[in-house]
């Protein structure tokens, strides 16, 4: 109980300082903690309706969340590593983006970080765009196309209709286009200099260049997961539905 007073009369910043992802957290329940640096929690949990202890189990769950290996998602049959990564296409959408996009317009920077916030807040939302319209591009096109192998390798097709399946936008093909879009976040880096910072630097700076440096990592994990792992099974896959379909057309 103690733990829990001293946690809740704490101030907002200084609860981020010690752990950047509570702004994270924070902006979950709704709360931009960029405004409440200075406020005590039990405050702000006040005037946003929202129970400290909610607070404190989300973060609880925060660390605990742990990914599958590439070694757990390489056993897994093709469907699930496709489900897999859409569910982190969702949690990009919906949780990482809105909360850069947040902390980047909403902050008020510092004059020496005036120029950089203003070049962020037109070169994010340039960013995004892109990133959501790659997102779309790959589920409709790669991942519906593993569906479309599995119904033909399933026999779900006449002989005629499996053919022009299969010639259509083939896996390699795919891949050529997909490694165009592996760096998406290399203009954000180079303007940040690497998210290099002065110790000195202020609370909302380190918040910002921390998830970005973040989300950069994720997105880099995300892209060799589909790289190493869904493109390699998606071609034998597609190597499979081929053969099967040879055999048909031999036996015919």
């Amino acid at each position: 109980m103690k733990a829990e007073n001293a946690f809740t009369k704490s101030l907002v910043g200084d609860l981020v300082s010690e752990n950047y992802v509570f702004a994270s957290v924070l902006h979950y329940f709704g709360i931009s903690f960029y405004q409440y640096q200075t406020h005590a929690l039990e405050d702000v949990c006040k005037k946003h309706k929202v129970h400290p202890n909610q607070l404190i189990s989300e973060l609880e769950a925060w660390a605990l969340r742990k990914e599958p290996t590439n070694e757990e998602l390489y056993l897994n049959p093709i469907e699930v590593l496709v489900a897999y990564l859409k569910r982190k296409h969702y949690y990009f959408v919906r949780q990482e983006l809105p909360f850069l996009a947040n902390l980047i317009s909403g902050i008020t920077p510092e004059p020496e970080y005036a120029g950089l916030i203003a070049d962020l807040r037109i070169m994010f939302p340039l960013f995004v765009e892109d990133f959501i319209h790659h997102i779309h591009e790959e589920e409709s096109g790669l991942f519906n196309r593993i569906v479309l192998l599995q119904d033909v390798e399933n026999d779900n097709y006449s002989l005629i209709d499996a053919l022009k399946i299969l010639e259509k936008d083939p896996i390699h093909l795919l891949s050529e286009v997909h490694e165009i879009h592996d760096d998406e976040m290399e203009g954000i880096r180079k303007l940040t200099k690497d998210y290099s910072l002065p110790q000195n630097a202020p609370l909302t700076m380190k918040v910002l260049y921390h998830e970005l440096q973040n989300f950069e990592r994720e997105l880099t994990i995300h892209a060799q997961i589909e790289d190493q792992l869904l493109f390699p099974k998606a071609i034998e896959l597609e190597r499979e539905a081929m053969r099967k379909i040879r055999k048909k057309i031999r036996t015919n």
